[in-house]
């Protein structure tokens, strides 16, 4: 566990341009916080010391405002970016090297049971505001765009922005590369109407 809290410590230091130092990141980033409680109460919970385990995550969710159920399992060098408003569900997959914007749900949708909630796989991004809801899968290296809804599976190597998410394929030549830069994630809601104006104004070309 302490290997793990020292590569949590190491992630943020290394993806977030605003750390200026060890000591900064350690005081001052509630995502952090987070992460070392959820280590905690996950470790209790595992020993079935659920009201223990459950007590601690509402503890951290009241100061840092990040909700990680202790049942959730997160892989090494999460690294969630401010953080406030974002809720991890109990039967919660998180593989190796994910990154969370604020706001982000990984959530159920209230109708299954069992597992209930998404499996994110390693090399994941995922934006701003968005929802990721039931038990679906987002692959290894995908990036789920700011204020997206997600109730469908996503591949690996590809996107999904909008509501519902709509999935646009993309290669990846490094699967170890982190792109942290999800606005330019492209819209294919927005390509399909400039192709549309582009044939209206091709039709009032050859209509004049």
């Amino acid at each position: 566990m302490l290997k793990q809290i020292k590569e949590d410590i190491q992630t943020i230091f290394e993806r977030d341009p605003a750390a200026k130092s060890y000591f900064e990141v350690i005081l001052c980033y509630p995502g952090l916080h987070a992460v070392i409680n959820h280590r905690l109460a996950h470790f209790l919970y595992k020993k079935k010391r659920f009201l223990a385990a459950r007590f601690l995550s509402q503890i951290s969710r009241f100061f840092t405002g990040i909700e990680i159920h202790p049942g959730a399992v997160v892989g090494k060098r999460l690294f969630i970016d401010h953080g406030s408003g974002i809720v991890i569900g109990e039967t919660t997959e998180i593989g190796n090297d994910v990154t969370l914007y604020q706001g982000v749900t990984l959530g159920g949708t209230g109708k299954d049971k069992g597992k209930r909630h998404p499996t994110i796989g390693h090399n994941v991004t995922i934006g701003s505001g968005a929802k990721v809801l039931g038990p679906i899968t987002v692959g290894h290296n995908a990036k789920i765009g700011a204020g997206a809804v997600v109730v469908r599976c996503i591949p690996s190597n590809s996107t999904a922005v909008g509501i519902p998410a709509h999935v646009v394929k993309r290669s990846v030549v490094d699967e170890s590369y982190i792109d942290l830069n999800h606005t330019d994630i492209p819209d294919p809601l927005e390509d399909e109407i400039a192709e549309l104006r582009e044939k209206l104004n091709e039709l009032e070309r050859k209509l004049t």
